[in-house]
């Protein structure tokens, strides 16, 4: 590559990681985490900006720069349906799963089925589908995208890169939980909206402006592509597609079909947005709805950008480095980057490199590593409070709170080993988009989910059976379509070999094939639950659109309030819920705070051993415990389920909303 780091740009990263370290510290001091509220969810007692600001960073990982930039080198401005599309997502979420979710008073996405549906199969069949995408997708992803940059600026191993990255990761996650997480986020936020909006403008400026760039982009081909295309007439390979300046592309659009892109994208947008645990964590997390809904809004406002930070830098890329962005031989293709299938992946960090002056460049890595430690340290605390409440819990339903955090530690450790195997496989079946991987291993996977909780929240007579055999059907097929796409992996552009990948595979985009999936579902939801005996309505309070605002919580039956962390959602705490000083707080309680505690000083034998399990294991031996009585707990489970709003608040909110939706109405019009 051409340019390297000099001094001012590795002290600009110093000074980055000296604050962000900085403000995890603080957070992890003034956090409640010595029991499982505190850590996964920081209390409940969070502020929009903090909840809006890690949504987004959450999101705006190493992937989005090196796959959402690349995806836009390859094809153009189509892939930003995947960002704005989100806008509209992310208000669902606040104006119509979050207050279900908040009234049901559950931890997890995989909890909340188990309330509305019953049984354990669901809560433990979809906490294990989410641990193994986010090992093979999310985990793997971000290391793989951080590494690609790693290796790029300081020229590491790839194993060399992977162990700096997970080694300064694993100190924001460990000792800080969910609230250090969210602070972090928050200023790398700043830091990530500052770096990219300086390569944005750095690359407008070489391409002299976005006009010269719409001007050059259709021409941009290596060289030995125009030789091809003169001699042989062949312009299939090289060249961006005839509609790369629009969003909607025709149905039977090899990259972006509008079918796929409206409803596929839609199913797997409301899994992204509105059912998965690593966003709605954070909504989860805010101390009244109004936070909640402010959150997502910020959010939401914030994805507008992404047009300028990801699809303008790879679209630039590709105009001023064809030869390398462009590269459409296989074998120059592996010289260059080492994959045989293209080097679109590389428009990013090329424009790092290359573009940018001495000291912004090293702003530019802070924000690239900001963006990668953002969303790790997101993903894995994420992960392992469904593992913790939802499989560990099942399996150890007696588990202290002690146990609870030190087994969530543990689960982060076993997932960076399993994630940094998959990535030699992930290298070998991504293809030249990494974006597009990232993208199908959901749509094979994750329709069933969404159909599950679509039913589930707004079809009272859906039923546990019908539900389960749903997403059992949905799994067989996905799984089968995911395993004929992987046997066979397509010729790389330029390449004589032959094309031996399935007819259904070549055939059917994966957007389209998420349709067909959903559909699939969807009609054996609605079968077997018409055929089985629908779940009272005792049992349906608090946990569906149409009983939210019920004031009694679920009569659950004692099989389905066999581990304590259920009773304490239900009843309002438990002897294990407690380990926590009381704090008030702006209309809603800590979750946590179920118990009065107070602080005695340790001896001097002990001060060691309980600083550790403090900072490290969560555990805080110094507070003693004072147990409120089933009353005051009932009461305080009402107040942190609450999802009233102060009406001057919740029209400001509305307002917000609707301006939210026209802009993103407007820009997808203007692209269409």
């Amino acid at each position: 590559m051409a340019s390297s780091l000099e001094w001012p740009d590795v002290l600009v990263i110093v000074l980055y990681f000296a604050i962000v370290l900085g403000v995890a510290l603080w957070a992890s001091c003034t956090a409640k985490k010595s029991n499982a509220a505190g850590y996964f969810l920081a209390g409940r007692n969070m502020h929009w900006i903090p909840i809006g600001a890690s949504t987004f960073a959450t999101n705006v990982g190493a992937p989005m720069f090196l796959g959402l930039a690349g995806s836009a080198a390859a094809t153009g401005v189509s892939v930003t349906m995947f960002e704005w599309h989100a806008m509209w997502m992310l208000l669902l979420l606040g104006w119509i799963f979050l207050p279900v979710y908040i009234s049901s008073g559950c931890f997890t996405m995989p909890q909340y089925l188990k309330l509305r549906f019953g049984g354990k199969r669901i809560r433990v069949w979809l906490s294990i589908l989410y641990m193994i995408l986010t090992i093979i997708s999310q985990v793997t992803g971000q290391i793989y995208a951080g590494t690609v940059f790693v290796q790029q600026i300081f020229q590491w191993n790839i194993y060399v890169s992977i162990i700096a990255i997970l080694a300064v990761t694993g100190v924001f996650t460990v000792i800080g939980g969910m609230t250090a997480v969210i602070w972090t986020d928050t200023i790398q936020t700043l830091i990530l909206i500052g770096g990219a909006t300086t390569v944005a403008v750095f690359a407008l400026i070489e391409a002299n402006g976005f006009e010269g760039m719409s001007n050059q982009y259709m021409g941009a081909a290596a060289n030995y592509t125009y030789r091809d295309a003169g001699l042989y007439g062949n312009r299939t390979c090289g060249f961006p597609p005839d509609d790369s300046f629009h969003i909607f592309r025709s149905a039977d659009s090899a990259n972006y079909p509008w079918p796929g892109m409206v409803f596929g994208l839609t199913i797997l947008a409301l899994n992204a947005w509105c059912t998965d645990q690593l966003c709605v964590q954070r909504s989860l997390s805010a101390k009244n709805m109004t936070h909640a809904k402010a959150g997502v809004v910020l959010a939401a406002y914030l994805k507008i950008t992404s047009f300028l930070f990801f699809i303008i830098p790879g679209m630039v890329s590709r105009v001023l480095f064809p030869q390398e962005v462009a590269c459409a031989d296989p074998d120059l293709c592996e010289e260059i980057c080492g994959n045989r299938a293209g080097c679109y992946d590389i428009a990013y960090p090329l424009l790092v490199l290359r573009i940018l002056p001495t000291g912004v460049r090293g702003l530019m890595m802070a924000a690239l590593l900001s963006a990668m430690i953002s969303s790790l340290t997101s993903i894995f605390n994420s992960s392992s409070t469904v593992f913790t409440m939802d499989l560990w819990s099942l399996c150890r339903p007696k588990a202290k709170e002690s146990e609870k955090m030190i087994v969530g530690r543990v689960w982060i450790l076993v997932m960076v080993v399993i994630g940094t195997l998959w990535i030699p496989v992930l290298q070998a079946v991504q293809g030249s988009q990494f974006w597009a991987y990232s993208q199908s291993i959901s749509s094979f996977l994750l329709p069933p989910v969404v159909m599950t909780f679509l039913f589930g929240i707004f079809w009272k007579r859906a039923t546990e059976q019908g539900a389960f055999y749903g997403l059992m059907a949905g799994l067989a097929v996905g799984v089968t379509r995911m395993g004929l796409e992987w046997s066979r992996a397509a010729p790389p552009c330029g390449s004589s070999d032959p094309d031996t990948t399935f007819k259904v595979v070549s055939q059917v985009n994966y957007l389209h094939f998420a349709i067909i999936l959903a559909a699939i579902s969807a009609i054996v939801i609605v079968v077997v639950s018409l055929l089985t005996k629908p779940r009272p309505e005792s049992k349906l309070r608090r946990v569906t659109w149409w009983t939210k605002n019920v004031v009694e919580f679920p009569d659950l039956s004692d099989d389905e309030m066999d581990d304590e962390e259920d009773e304490k959602m239900v009843v309002g705490g438990g002897e294990e819920n407690s380990e926590q000083e009381p704090k008030s707080s702006d209309h809603r309680s800590d979750i946590g705070s179920l118990h009065e505690s107070t602080k005695e000083r340790p001896s001097s034998s002990t001060a060691v051993r309980n600083f550790f399990l403090k900072w490290f294991c969560g555990v805080d031996k110094s507070e003693k415990q004072v147990e409120l009585s089933v009353e005051e707990r009932r009461l305080i489970a009402l107040e942190v389920t609450n999802i009233g709003e102060d009406p001057f608040w919740r029209k400001v909110m509305d307002v917000n909303c609707i301006i939210c939706a026209t802009a993103c109405f407007f820009l997808h019009g203007f692209w269409a």
